[in-house]
């Protein structure tokens, strides 16, 4: 529920914040990866903007010190969201389309709703919850036809596409324990700080530990779209959707999963000129439709025998 009533300007200014930029940050990490080593990217850049951010927080008198085991909570669900996700992703956009990866990272919502069944409590998924989670199976199936079916040079592409499913699930998994772990002492932007500094710190000993400062080029585009994908992504991107999740219903918010990917397919074809073929345009259309039928499904807690025992003592 909202905690306030916002102006509706400012509502509107933040959903296109988030929906220009997050849906943009797939063609960042397609330019920076070109450039740049996806681990070293990643580090970098989550060390930078969660640094700041923390100093920003600590500059406005936000809460910043934490106990340990709130630390590496936050430290867990970092390194779930931004290595497990975000380097994932980062890592297949080195041979896939940034269009296509953000198709496919959309089935996120998918996985969201299976583990927030699973970790959340006992939930009973609505009707229509379980026609999305068919139909997104039957879109990833359609957007990863072709190379399932391809042979010899495009199997590469294959496997990075596929890893694109626990990037997702990464990402989920990661949300949820954040939601599971959620604490009314915890500053939510202070802790999405923390969660950048632990991922940032990790992304960067798994840079070093492969060799990727000894293959870095640092050229002026390659550090453009550092640059953009730390002020765009991390810090405007990210405090316009922290924003709006305490300010307007969920429902409505989780709207990027399924507007994101159409603003990343347009601006991979018009930027760098990617193809649209038939089967992303059809898989789309699914994918896009499945994401819509689990983010309007409602999720309804069981009662348990005991709870259903108290109401009946209460009501005699």
């Amino acid at each position: 529920m909202p905690c306030s009533s916002p102006n509706r300007l400012t509502v509107i200014f933040a959903f296109a914040l988030v929906y220009l930029f997050w849906g943009s940050t797939y063609l960042g990490i397609d330019i920076a990866v070109e450039h740049v080593p996806p681990a070293l990217m990643c580090g970098t850049r989550f060390t930078i903007a969660g640094a700041f951010m923390l100093a920003f927080c600590w500059w406005r008198g936000r809460k910043i010190f934490y106990a340990p085991r709130q630390l590496w909570q936050m430290a867990a669900v970092g390194v779930l969201l931004l290595l497990g996700g975000n380097l994932t992703l980062a890592y297949a956009e080195t041979r896939v389309a940034s269009g296509l990866a953000a198709l496919i990272i959309a089935i996120t919502p998918l996985w969201f709703l299976a583990l927030d069944s699973l970790l959340l409590g006992d939930h009973h998924i609505a009707i229509r919850g379980k026609a999305g989670l068919g139909l997104g199976i039957a879109g990833l199936a359609v957007l990863l036809w072709p190379d399932l079916s391809a042979t010899g040079a495009l199997r590469p592409q294959l496997w990075a596409s596929l890893s694109l499913i626990f990037a997702s699930f990464s990402w989920a998994l990661g949300s949820v324990l954040a939601k599971k772990w959620k604490s009314p002492e915890v500053d939510p932007f202070s802790a999405t700080a923390w969660q950048m500094i632990a991922a940032g710190l990790a992304n960067l000993l798994l840079a070093v530990a492969i060799g990727d400062p000894s293959k870095v080029v640092w050229t002026p585009r390659g550090l453009a779209a550092v640059v953009y994908l730390v002020v765009c992504g991390s810090w405007i991107g990210y405090t316009a959707y922290i924003w709006l999740l305490g300010h307007v219903p969920t429902s409505k918010v989780s709207t990027y999963a399924y507007v994101n990917p159409v603003v990343a397919v347009f601006l991979g074809w018009l930027i760098l000129r990617e193809p649209i073929t038939p089967y992303i345009l059809a898989g789309s259309a699914v994918v896009v439709a499945s994401v819509a039928l689990v983010t309007s499904a409602e999720v309804k807690t069981r009662i348990s025998t005991e709870q259903m025992q108290a109401i009946e003592t209460a009501a005699d």
